[in-house]
């Protein structure tokens, strides 16, 4: 299977064209050859017809293109009539996406009103209950049965009223059913999908997209190129458009960072036909990074490595490579495995890379000179080797690379500076000369090979480093980083952490997995969880879910250690894993009980008193 016709060059994915609305009367086509479209969502109640008309023209005017409502209940989805019969009375016609979980009598409400509907696999005519189950070949048609009986009807009405559906996986809401079959697993997500698709297609219904969103970075990387390739082999007139995202992403720069990761990673693959960038803040800001974000691609994806115009930053040069252009990756693109090497001595203290050692960070002399001075003893963040000081082969990956190139496994290697190539493109073609010469080389990667004529925008040179470094670590490549392109020192120092942090490669604070706000949500996102890290957020290698509503949160906490979930107005229940253990916490008392829950598992550890810091985020 492959995801791609190489991962050396970008070439954009060829699906097939949908609909949404008419785009004579401002509807938009997703898919073919037209942009990518950005999206976001509104954070309100959607009774509140006022606040939700305000909200969608807000996104409006910083250029959405769809707007998502959440629709929980039937009396929701027919508000929807409201909300955009006064959008249009104000000569408003962005389309929208109904949200629908849990209630197939509200996605037949919805479809009446807006232009797409969009429909979770796993809860769509599920209820979960993470129970163990063998599931037999008769018993699992059954469910099948079930399911497309349940489904078929809003298929038909989307067909009789020219509408679009957005099937889209969640790896936190799974059916029970596809959980016994698969596990909690990419495979489990893309098969989720594929059962609803298939009930489309058995009634000649094709004006639909696919989502796979994780809020892991990996994981939803994984997801996406094995939806693709899962397509691919389905037939040609599988080639649905897709809609990328990194669900509950977070706020702040952690945030941009996972949805640069994950985003950015695809669309440099010639991946996606639309974006949204899940953020713990107001919706108007996650449109601002998905432009942003967009216009980095053509500075981090080449077009062609043979004999053709490449660009990378804003210096065009003839490339010509020869031994590497070929479709094989030089990694497992469906299975995340860090690439075996060596350990080696680094830098700093004895400090080791490679082998079992975590990924590293090196600095630049003129940043160690410039932190080094502020580093206290027991500090996380700190460098961990400087670049001009390291044994370090800089290697030109455009050129045949030769054995006698290369003298052992035991030298750390990186791309040298100049080279005319992204630095995704450059490392992947890195790793398969290595791999050519059986060579297992330690790698250091660098966010760029070139630098621009005047610094970068501090939150373009975010993204840039998060797209190139994290996309490489979530190959399973590297074994150390290094930031250059954020000319503030104690800036890219974080910065580089963060990126590790992001991309699950190692853990100096806490991690949190926060959702975006939505009219499910049971209390203020943006606030409460300024509260929970304002208190928990020195809590190295803790992960804390918070979560608005019920409708991800058991599955995305799988893998956090601590869970506080809105239950009911004003009421929390906490989680261990995703297990419930407290409920109906009164919201004024819930920040201090996660607190107690946390202690009574022997995770916390007092707060050490505040002092000057290294670095700071943007």
């Amino acid at each position: 299977m492959q995801y791609c016709p190489s991962p050396y060059s970008h070439q954009r994915r060829k699906s097939r064209e949908v609909l949404i609305g008419d785009p004579a009367n401002g509807g938009v086509i997703i898919g073919g050859d037209h942009p990518v479209v950005t999206q976001s969502m509104l954070t309100c109640d959607t009774m509140d017809t006022a606040e939700s008309v305000k909200q969608t023209l807000d996104l409006v005017a910083v250029g959405c293109q769809l707007v998502r409502i959440t629709a929980p209940t039937v009396k929701d989805a027919a508000n929807l009539q409201n909300i955009v019969r006064e959008l249009r009375a104000r000569g408003c016609t962005v389309p929208i996406v109904a949200d629908i979980h849990f209630k197939p009598d509200a996605a037949m409400e919805a479809v009446k009103w807006v232009e797409v509907v969009r429909i979770n696999p796993g809860n769509y005519a599920d209820s979960k209950k993470f129970a163990v189950k063998e599931y037999t070949d008769e018993a699992y048609a059954a469910e099948l049965k079930r399911i497309e009986d349940k489904f078929t009807p809003l298929v038909l009405e989307s067909i009789r009223l020219k509408r679009a559906l957005r099937i889209g996986t969640n790896h936190g809401s799974l059916s029970d059913r596809i959980m016994n079959r698969y596990g909690d697993t990419p495979l489990g997500m893309v098969e989720s999908a594929l059962e609803f698709a298939r009930i489309c297609r058995k009634h000649d219904f094709h004006n639909f997209k696919f989502s796979m969103k994780s809020s892991n970075p990996k994981v939803m990387i994984e997801c996406y190129r094995l939806l693709v390739a899962r397509l691919d082999q389905e037939g040609p007139d599988w080639n649905y458009p897709i809609h990328l995202g990194v669900t509950e992403a977070g706020e702040g720069e952690d945030g941009r960072i996972k949805s640069a990761i994950g985003i950015g990673s695809l669309l440099c693959d010639g991946l996606g036909d639309t974006i949204r960038v899940s953020l713990t803040e107001d919706s108007p800001r996650e449109i601002e990074v998905c432009r942003d974000l967009l216009a980095q691609i053509p500075h981090l994806a080449v077009t062609s490595l043979q004999g053709r115009k490449v660009t990378s930053g804003e210096a065009p040069s003839d490339v010509t490579m020869q031994p590497c252009n070929h479709v094989t990756p030089p990694f497992d693109p469906f299975h995340f495995e860090r690439r075996e090497t060596p350990e080696i001595e680094l830098g700093l203290d004895g400090m080791k890379c490679g082998g079992e050692q975590t990924v590293r960070v090196v600095v630049t002399r003129a940043t160690w000179e410039k932190v080094a001075p502020k580093i206290r003893p027991k500090d996380d963040v700190k460098p961990e080797a400087v670049y001009e000081d390291l044994n370090i082969l800089e290697l030109d990956p455009t050129a045949e690379l030769r054995i006698e190139d290369i003298n052992c496994d035991s030298q750390l290697v990186t791309v040298k500076d100049g080279v005319a190539l992204p630095p995704i493109t450059a490392f992947r073609l890195l790793v398969a000369q290595l791999n050519r010469l059986g060579r297992r080389n330690p790698i250091l990667l660098k966010d760029c090979l070139q630098f621009e004529s005047a610094a970068l925008e501090p939150k373009i040179a975010l993204l840039r480093a998060a797209v190139n470094i994290g996309s490489l670590l979530a190959d399973g490549i590297g074994d150390a980083i290094l930031v250059r392109a954020e000319s503030g020192a104690g800036m890219s120092l974080r910065l580089a952490y963060n990126i590790l942090q992001a991309a699950g490669c190692r853990s100096f604070k806490t991690d949190f997995v926060a959702c975006p706000s939505c009219g499910r949500t049971l209390f203020n996102l943006q606030t409460v969880t300024a509260r929970i890290k304002t208190r928990t957020e020195h809590l190295k290698g803790v992960k804390i879910a918070i979560m608005g509503c019920i409708v991800n949160g058991p599955g995305e906490m799988a893998d956090a250690d601590f869970g506080y979930v809105g239950g009911a107005p004003n009421k929390i229940n906490l989680y261990v894993g995703k297990t419930p253990v407290k409920f109906n916490i009164p919201e004024a008392e819930a920040v201090e009980r996660l607190v107690d829950l946390i202690r009574e598992h022997g995770k916390w550890v007092e707060p050490e008193a505040t002092q000057e810091v290294v670095a700071t985020s943007h």
